[in-house]
């Protein structure tokens, strides 16, 4: 019976289940059961495609084929009651087989194996229903494997092959150990497959013949043996095969869980030069029958000379000998018949041009309609603007195409430098910028937007109007904008004593509103309410603060975002006129629009 509890939706269970009738009557002195060989795994000859499922065809004329196949199962035998809660121990907990196979293939028809497994295994020693169970350890020899097989339809590179074959191993291993027999056993088989492109196949099934035997209540005898396998051949000369292998068993005798083998491999061969394959392969056990491993670990490195593509593609370039006109020499396709599949001309300058089209072979060049400079070098560009030196009049010196010779590839009359050419400059003699517009084009930009040209405005990074003066031109009548502060030229007028704002203030309002969608770096703004000494501070608090929250409304109604605002009264907190004079207290009643928080400049990379 298993030993390890397994988790419940393990994909197979792994390790043998042994009946136990009954524990308590057990004499004093146990009988030693007999062993019996446990590898349910047979390594496929040398040369074949699969690792544990023969191919049916013969790989060669007279072709030997040698191979080391390492194969190792985890717990392929293990003990426990068929409840499942008294644990005897695992067996066999770990077996490696060393497997040294050899091939030899004759007339792409016969096929003769030999293999000769050692294994090097460990496990518990458990007592069973009285009976004592040897556990192996160490290494033993297991049963020497003799095959032969016949191919009856079909070759090496067909898409359906027949065979029959099998294996009789002789009783060379030690049945003690798990590794052997003890008795002659034989497996006929009959063997399908074939290749398909890049698809490979083998399916394989007989019966292992073999003595009687009961191990701990779980009968062992002839069975029968199936297996199949997929190859998929990937690369560009099918190095590389990667596909999964079935195999299974059935003792006939006792047909049940306990005597069902299933399992899985999923696998990869790759072949080195044409002489040499490598091997890895891994997959999971499927069923719960004895010697049904939890997993299984194969690697593999063989001789195994490559099998020649038949005769009508000896160049293997995919052309048919029958209109291959070079058949001993891998060519390309052409559609003149004569060349199909030769060779493709030389370009010994690798420039794409060919060397019997190539008028300069040796050196690398481009195409040119003239048989005479096609495939040589192009004329030189010193400067880099695309006219060759010896039609550039200016061949040091990046210029433009023009239909006078003296001047092709010389750089355009530019008066300001600022690489508009005069031709097209809308402001010849000053430094400007490209615009779509051509009666903009090369002149200075307008940077602020309102309508005058930086070079004469006076103020070009603030939108303002047109001013006769030559140094207010261009600048904002009611506000200018600092880093600390929006400066107010004008007041904001409120009715006597009140929060009131009068219509007289409303064009300068939207000025700052203007300002403040003009500049979105600007995230908060403290609207300041101030006013003289008159009359009690208290009142004067709460006057300046409304007419700042006024203010602040009235920017909000303009389309400023409230959360860029605050409001603040100071009353007379904070004069900057002498209270004493009426002009002073004028200067005193005011609103100021102080810059509280900046969007960071970023640095540039």
């Amino acid at each position: 019976m298993l030993a390890r509890k397994r988790i419940a939706h393990r994909t197979a269970a792994i390790a043998t289940v042994l009946s136990l009738a009954s524990v308590a009557g057990q004499a004093s002195a146990q009988e030693q059961a007999e062993g019996f060989a446990l590898g349910r795994f047979h390594p496929a000859p040398a040369g074949d495609r699969m690792f544990g499922v023969q191919s049916p065809f013969a790989a060669g004329e007279q072709a030997l084929h040698l191979m080391l196949l390492a194969d190792y199962a985890q717990n392929p035998l293990v003990v426990r009651t068929d409840e499942g809660n008294d644990d005897r121990g695992s067996i066999v907990d770990s077996q490696l087989l060393l497997h040294l196979n050899g091939s030899f293939a004759l007339w792409n028809r016969i096929t003769v194996n030999v293999d000769l497994p050692l294994a090097l295994q460990a496990g518990d020693a458990a007592s069973v229903d009285g009976s004592s169970v040897a556990a192996p350890s160490g290494a033993a020899l297991g049963d020497l494997r003799l095959g032969a097989r016949v191919t009856l339809y079909g070759g090496y590179f067909d898409p359906f092959q027949i065979a029959i074959g099998g294996y009789v191993w002789l009783p060379t291993g030690d049945p003690d150990a798990y590794a052997g027999d003890g008795s002659v056993r034989g497996t006929p088989q009959l063997i399908l497959g074939g290749m398909a492109d890049r698809v490979v196949w083998s399916l394989a099934a007989g019966p292992e013949l073999r003595s009687s035997k009961g191990f701990v209540n779980v009968q062992q005898g002839t069975m029968l043996q199936w297996g199949g396998g997929l190859g998929f051949l990937i690369g560009p000369e099918r190095r590389l095969q990667v596909g999964p292998e079935v195999i299974g068993s059935v003792v006939l005798e006792d047909v049940q869980k306990r005597t069902m083998n299933i399992e899985a491999l999923l696998g990869g061969r790759y072949r080195i030069g044409d002489d040499f394959e490598a091997g890895f392969g891994v997959g999971p056990g499927l069923s719960a029958g004895v010697g049904t491993p939890e997993f299984r670990v194969v690697t593999m490195l063989a001789y195994t000379p490559r099998v020649k593509p038949p005769e009508h593609d000896r160049d293997h370039d995919t052309i048919v000998d029958e209109k291959d006109a070079c058949p001993d020499v891998p060519g390309v396709a052409d559609p003149d018949p004569k060349k199909h599949g030769c060779p493709a001309p030389k370009d010994t300058d690798g420039d794409g041009i060919v060397d019997p089209k190539d008028a300069c072979p040796t050196v690398t060049g481009v195409a040119d309609p003239d048989p005479k400079k096609h495939g040589c070098p192009a004329p030189k560009d010193t400067d880099g603007d695309g006219i060759v030196d010896p039609q550039d009049a200016c061949p040091t010196v990046t210029g433009v195409i023009d239909a006078d010779p003296a001047k092709n590839g010389c750089p355009p009359p530019d008066k300001d430098g600022d690489k508009i050419p005069d031709a097209v400059d809308a402001c010849p003699e000053i430094v400007g910028v490209l615009d779509a517009d051509p009666a903009k084009n090369g002149c200075p930009p307008d940077t602020d937007k309102d309508g005058l040209r930086d070079d004469n405005d006076a103020c070009p990074m603030e939108k303002g109007k047109p001013d006769p003066d030559p140094t207010k031109n261009g600048c904002p009548t009611a506000v200018r904008v600092t880093e600390t502060e929006i400066i107010i030229l004008q007041q904001v007028q409120f009715d006597t004593g009140k929060a009131t704002i009068r219509a007289v203030s409303n064009p300068l309002l939207e000025e700052v509103a203007g300002v403040l969608l003009d500049h979105p770096e600007i995230l908060k703004i403290e609207v300041q309410g101030h006013t003289d000494n008159r009359g009690s501070r208290a009142f004067n608090v709460k006057l300046s603060q409304a007419r700042a929250e006024s203010v602040m409304k009235a920017l909000t109604q303009r389309s400023i975002a409230p959360e860029r605002l605050t409001a603040k009264g100071f009353g007379p907190d904070a004069p900057i006129g002498d209270n004493k004079t009426d002009e002073g207290r004028q200067k005193n009643r005011r609103v100021q629009f102080n810059i509280v928080e900046k969007a960071k400049k970023q640095q540039q990379p």
